[in-house]
């Protein structure tokens, strides 16, 4: 009974094994497309509101159907990279900051390509909060240091804050530094203590004319409020932030398990 041999025999002709390995399978098109566009955004070569090729030019210039490029579109519009406009063209969005984990504004922004700037514009001691004083695990009528800072990403406003920290530890922090270095990093580096977990509220609310002004929105626009509860070593509270979050730059992303 013959016998196949499963051996691969060479190509005299190529000199390589005749029975190798498939190529590995190329994107789907409208993932190409995708990975295109985003390689642009990434290398500056589209700058945000740029405007992008047209459905009809995409499916041109990466020779595939009309169908195609407007799912790729669709694709890039869900995942909030671009924006689309009926009758007008398809545009490079603003990014968005994704709250998924634990990190300063500093390095949100990084992850992100900005610039991450600060501007305090008050800072004082106060010993009228005690709900405030009460979270941070402190005395009633304890002196706190209140900070209220603009948070701006290559000169663009992404959020208003506002952070009490108990007076008694952190009385050194200066004005200055908040405006050159992130309060995580001199919490971390100048204090020495190890930023562990953070509990957050988060509900929405509209842009008062104050805030408005900040972050240059219309008065009465959406804007997302996170009061956050940051805790370090032993689970000590250490600081309270409240902060007003443009809706048109960041996004809430949850994983939820069952």
């Amino acid at each position: 009974m013959p016998t196949t041999n499963s051996r691969r025999q060479a190509d005299p002709k190529r000199g390589k094994p005749s029975g190798g390995p498939e190529p590995s399978r190329r994107l789907p098109a409208y993932l190409a497309i995708k990975r295109s566009i985003c390689e642009r955004i990434e290398s500056g070569e589209l700058k945000v509101n740029t405007r992008i090729e047209s459905e009809r030019k995409l499916s041109q210039i990466h020779n595939v159907s009309l169908m195609t490029a407007r799912h790729a579109l669709q694709e890039l519009e869900a995942d909030g990279i671009v924006t689309r406009h009926v009758g007008v063209g398809t545009f490079v969005a603003p990014p968005k900051i994704h709250f998924n984990k634990l990190l300063g504004f500093s390095e949100l922004m990084a992850g992100r390509g900005l610039r991450a700037q600060s501007r305090v514009l008050a800072s004082q001691v106060v010993d009228d909060n005690d709900e405030v004083a009460a979270r941070l695990r402190q005395p009633f009528g304890s002196k706190l240091i209140r900070l209220e800072r603009l948070r701006l990403g290559d000169g663009e406003p992404f959020a208003l804050e506002t952070v009490y920290l108990p007076h008694e530890t952190f009385s050194g922090i200066a004005r200055r530094q908040l405006e050159r270095r992130s309060l995580f990093d001199i919490l971390q580096h100048d204090y020495r203590l190890v930023l562990v977990h953070a509990d957050e509220e988060v509900d929405a609310t509209s842009a008062d004319a104050r805030s408005a002004r900040y972050l240059r929105v219309p008065q009465g626009s959406p804007v997302l409020r996170i009061r956050q509860l940051l805790y370090a070593n032993a689970g000590v509270p250490i600081v309270y932030d409240i902060g007003l979050y443009r809706s048109d730059r960041h996004s809430l992303m949850i994983r939820r398990y069952r």
